[in-house]
């Protein structure tokens, strides 16, 4: 993109996108941001809020200083409130909290208390305004991230296995297990967009096998395709080894080892992507400041792998990776619900 300036598409997204939210005229909707946040998403929202008649105020906090021994990317756990009351009470009273924070607080310690005092949030990821547009939600897919969070809930077991040589198996009993589809329109809930996922947080001792990022899968904290592939084992939720040669294996290795805490290289959350308008090759097409990597997240079919934080689990870390892989079957119990990398029966 070229010029970052004010286009119809994408305030028509916004206003499009808050309307599925179910504002009205009246509603207060509160724009949390910091110093380093993308300055046309604040604007965008701004005027599509005030469009619709709603109260529309900011909040606005300077980017605290990083503390990590790495740089950190795409967590989804900003540090930007450092739980200061006065601006949780301001979020946690308005209707909507439009979340246009760098990292986003979807794992952030003060989400609790937000949701608690009945707002709902949405969390803008932080991508140029042109990927919004595109992947702005509809309710087809709303109805599909519906079914398939259900039998995520349903199931016992979730089963991975690809021609690569991934071989996983995952205790999702009782596991806290999210659907998101690109809005929220219920009072304490959280939504991203874009969206399309669906993604279960195992708890303690439920993760083992082999996973296999085949050259072409993707690690999106480096924003970066594979071009050799890497075998990570993974016993009782930790991977205990990196096997590959080049380039990707050993960046994964130096970041993990930077971090010096085992939490870091623990399961955080397992899922698959759903959305038909997200694109795998979109990385090449966008500078790495101007994506964030959702879309990848949520491209249909792919076997969404993460390790980091899993609050369900009693694990907190900043190291993180988000790992979508390509060409996998997925099965839920007996259900095969992704066939080598493609939806299957109703989800398609």
């Amino acid at each position: 993109m070229l010029n970052d300036r004010i286009e119809a598409p994408w305030l028509a997204a916004f206003e499009h996108t808050l309307g599925l939210c179910g504002l009205m005229p009246g509603d207060t909707v509160a724009i949390l941001s910091e110093s380093q946040s993308r300055e046309i998403l604040l604007h965008l929202a701004e005027l599509a809020l005030v469009g619709m008649g709603c109260h529309a105020f900011h909040v606005r906090i300077p980017t605290p200083v990083s503390n990590a021994p790495v740089p950190v990317r795409s967590t989804g756990a900003s540090n930007v409130l450092q739980h200061a009351g006065p601006a949780i009470q301001a979020l946690a009273g308005s209707t909507l909290v439009l979340d246009c924070t760098v990292e986003g607080l979807l794992h952030a310690p003060e989400l609790p208390q937000i949701l608690q005092g009945g707002a709902r949030v949405l969390m803008v990821s932080n991508e140029h305004p042109e990927i919004l547009t595109r992947l702005a939600p509809d309710e087809s897919l709303t109805r599909k991230v519906k079914a398939a969070t259900k039998r995520c809930k349903q199931a016992s077991t979730m089963r991975v296995v690809s021609a690569a040589g991934t071989n996983l198996a995952v205790d999702i009993k009782s596991a806290p297990t999210a659907g998101v589809w690109g809005y929220t329109d219920r009072p304490g809930t959280l939504a991203h967009w874009p969206a399309g996922v669906v993604v279960c947080f195992p708890q303690q001792g439920s993760t083992n096998g082999t996973l296999v990022l085949d050259a072409g899968d993707i690690n999106l904290t480096f924003k970066r395709y594979l071009e050799r592939p890497v075998t990570l084992t993974i016993e009782n939720d930790f991977v205990t080894n990196i096997e590959g040669q080049g380039t990707d294996a050993e960046l994964m290795r130096r970041y993990w080892a930077a971090w010096n805490d085992k939490n870091a290289y623990a399961v955080s959350h397992v899922g698959f992507g759903m959305n038909p308008k997200a694109r795998y090759e979109a990385l090449t097409m966008y500078d790495q400041r101007d994506t964030n990597g959702t879309e990848l997240r949520a491209f249909a079919g792919n076997f969404l792998f993460s390790t980091g934080a899993n609050e369900f689990a009693g694990r907190y870390t900043e190291g993180h990776f988000d790992l979508p892989v390509r060409n996998c079957t997925i099965h839920l119990d007996d259900e095969c619900v992704v066939k080598e990398g493609l939806m299957q029966g109703d989800l398609a």
